[in-house]
């Protein structure tokens, strides 16, 4: 109790990121609890190492020779110590298996989603189809049908010299379902405390409730973002240009992203189904080149 009560009174005169021991901080609700293990792990292990190394020293010190005719019994067991060090390590084990379970369990829950986005990993970039409209959730129920949630969507797609933004609402619960065109892939972002494999021929998917908005929509601006965004990128090594699968996360006020998604529609990237395959572009600098390399240029 002494050393978790100056642990306590240490860490709350560091700063965040020493709190968090190195851990960024969440943007999503989910994130939190992936936090608290992350700080629990730590603070267990600081301790398992404190007593560990406790131990040496004293053995050290109390089973020292004290003088050169003083030669130690070097064949003893102490039966209590034994079970102490058998018993340990094995309740650590579940202690820790119970609290990962049980945050895993929170990260993996859907709840009830009110926003739902198509993501599409390709090589080497992203494809984000945002809903247009409100959503039919019973839809989504069936992954591997034709039914989607939304009658249009406002599509962003990455190239290999446009990193794309992934916009979401502030404190809304979204839901991420991930699909591949090609080989595996790992969509994550670590703000969000959150990564998943994006594997062919199945549909992987989890939510993710937001904070408040770091962002605002602007729509002169490059992307029609202006403000904080957040870094995710694929986590799977998946070809020669995987280090290109990176893209920005904007999180906007609720009407701030009603605006974006139907500015997306006005500009042509629209489609009354998700583009689950790529092969557009939300560029006319990028659709040209691609045209291009089509017609041999």
């Amino acid at each position: 109790m002494a050393t978790l009560t100056a642990g306590a009174l240490l860490l709350s005169g560091c700063s965040d990121v020493a709190a968090r021991f190195g851990f960024p901080e969440p943007r999503s609700e989910q994130g939190e609890h992936n936090l608290a293990l992350w700080q629990g792990a730590w603070i267990a292990a600081l301790l398992t190492g404190i007593l560990t190394w406790g131990l040496i020293f004293w053995a050290i010190w109390r089973y020292r020779r004290r003088s050169d005719a003083d030669v130690p019994v070097q064949t003893r067991y102490n039966l209590p110590l034994e079970i102490f060090y058998t018993i340990a390590p094995v309740l650590m084990v579940i202690v820790f298996f119970d609290h990962t379970v049980k945050v895993q369990n929170e990260m993996l829950d859907n709840g009830e989603p009110t926003n739902v986005i198509e993501v599409t990993g390709q090589q080497w970039q992203w494809t984000f189809n945002h809903g247009i409209g409100e959503p039919d959730l019973s839809a989504d129920d069936n992954l591997v049908d034709d039914k989607y949630a939304y009658d249009r969507y406002g599509y962003v797609i990455g190239t290999g010299s446009h990193i794309p933004t992934l916009v979401l609402p502030e404190k809304t619960t979204t839901r991420f379902n991930l699909r591949s065109a090609d080989v595996i892939h790992n969509f994550g972002v670590p703000d969000f405390g959150m990564r998943m494999d994006v594997v062919p021929g199945r549909v992987n998917h989890y939510s993710i409730t937001t904070k408040e908005a770091t962002a605002t929509f602007d729509a002169g601006a490059e992307d029609l973002i202006e403000g904080k965004t957040f870094r995710g990128a694929c986590y799977e090594l998946c070809g020669v240009y995987h280090a290109r699968m990176i893209f920005k996360v904007a999180v906007l006020s609720e009407s701030d992203y009603k605006s974006y998604v139907d500015t997306l529609a006005q500009k042509g990237f629209e489609s009354e189904r998700p583009l689950l395959g790529g092969g557009k572009s939300t560029r006319q600098a990028d659709a040209t080149a691609t045209q291009n390399e089509e017609e041999g240029e």
